[in-house]
């Protein structure tokens, strides 16, 4: 009768027995400590959406290898302000939007909020349209039909959040497989220049304007908004520590998975950029848009990488649509105390995607305008999460310490120096050094 009812247990629920025991047993072996992956895996998708494919194919194509640096850089912040946003939801039991809330005024709150929001809508414009595009343009049907599919596949996906966190991360984790897979085959496809891209991936440079905009979409798409916010609600309530033991444990598993979440999107942004570059570069640097790049591997690479191209994205912006849609119910949440039912939330981001195609609006540019928009609300969160994670009030032995807090504090003002350069060029101020694209 006990294995029956051990078997009726939930997997979630499994998985926190199992996790309370390696905590009080004070042993976590390697394989229980795949207990505690996940919340990073989940923040991770935000980090290899359809964005990151229109801002890598466009640094690829356009750029060669140059770029590189731009994500490696990206991804290094990335790293450290999610483990930042972890360690505040692991230590205060609160998340990032509801900190905000606590500890600003309400004018404040508000403002951020409504920022937040258009950080939403503008993420999930560029996960939603880049599934909807790998799916029109695998079965060749219209791409109102293909968002049509991803509508009602990602809403399907989310009734899994009702059977707690265990399956979500899995399904996120297969999909995180299901890309990397792609751009490992990818890159034994292309050609790739090894020393070049070693070169482009440590020598910084920014060749032009255009280059400009290009890695500042690059910034916003990897270090996303919503992903700051969400990775602080995945850890709030995931683990019961008993003790600062525990939580001290707790915390250095999450460092890890972390690291090793992030450097595997890391590599898959790089694996992009580089099968651009290697495709597309000489000879037909001008392919800046997702249907082009589909259109061109075919008789550059053949049909197989064309398909596991399309497989990839179409994984990407399901996966990432689903995330999104769960920071934007948390950030509504965690700011104005407001839950509205998943299948409203679904609706009301997917609106903007279904604006841009009825009004012929370039999908491909979209999603690129669309991470310049994150990329400026970014500082919102990044300010925020290093004001708090510094404070002892907030987070007692655990406040960051001068050398986290410097990095913190440095990454920040290098994001607000690129969001106002690109600022000064969008309106056309010259940038001394730089020339036009």
């Amino acid at each position: 009768m006990t294995d029956l009812k051990t078997k009726r247990r939930s997997l979630t629920d499994r998985t926190n027995t199992a996790i309370e025991q390696a905590l009080a047993s004070g042993r976590v072996r390697p394989k229980s400590a795949l207990l505690f992956v996940g919340p990073a895996v989940i923040a991770a998708i935000a980090y290899v959406d359809p964005g990151n494919y229109a801002t890598n194919i466009q640094a690829g194509a356009g750029y060669g290898y140059t770029l590189l640096w731009v994500v490696l850089f990206a991804n290094l912040v990335a790293m450290l302000f999610q483990a930042l946003s972890a360690k505040l939801g692991i230590v205060t039991g609160r998340n990032l939007a509801e900190v905000c809330r606590d500890e600003f005024s309400k004018p404040v709150v508000i403002l951020l909020w409504i920022v937040s929001e258009i950080a939403a809508m503008a993420t999930d414009l560029a996960e939603f349209l880049g599934g909807a595009i790998g799916l029109a343009l695998l079965f060749n049907m219209p791409l109102m039909a293909g968002m049509g599919v991803t509508a009602v596949v990602t809403y399907g996906i989310l009734l899994f959040e009702r059977r707690g966190f265990r399956p979500m991360e899995l399904i996120i984790g297969s999909m995180i497989g299901v890309i990397g897979l792609c751009y490992i085959i990818e890159l034994f496809i292309a050609p790739v220049a090894w020393g070049e891209a070693t070169t482009g991936l440590f020598r910084p440079a920014i060749p032009d304007a255009t280059a400009l905009a290009i890695a500042v979409g690059i910034i916003g798409a990897t270090v996303m908004p919503h992903a700051v916010y969400l990775h602080s609600g995945l850890t709030q309530h995931r683990v019961a520590v008993k003790n600062e033991t525990e939580r001290r444990r707790v915390l250095r598993f999450s460092n890890i998975e972390v690291v090793a979440a992030l450097a595997v999107a890391g590599v898959v942004n790089m694996a992009m950029v580089m099968m651009a570059a290697g495709a597309f570069h000489k000879g037909h640097s001008e392919v800046a848009e997702i249907e082009t790049a589909y259109h061109m591997l075919t008789p550059l690479l053949g049909g197989a990488a064309a398909a596991v191209f399309l497989i990839s994205l179409i994984a990407s912006g399901i996966s990432s649509s689903v995330v999104g849609t769960m920071a934007g119910q948390m950030i509504m949440q965690g700011f104005v105390g407001f839950r509205i039912p998943i299948w409203l939330r679904r609706l009301i981001t997917m609106l903007p995607a279904f604006v841009v195609v009825a009004l012929g609006v370039n999908a491909t540019q979209a999603l690129v305008v669309s991470q310049i928009i994150l990329s400026i609300a970014l500082p919102v969160p990044m300010i925020s999460l290093v004001i708090f994670t510094r404070n002892r009030k907030i987070m007692g032995e655990y406040a960051n310490g001068r050398l986290v807090g410097a990095l913190a504090i440095l990454a920040a003002i290098a994001v607000l120096s690129l969001n106002f350069v690109l600022l000064a060029q969008t309106f056309g101020v010259p940038i001394p050094g730089l020339a036009a694209g």
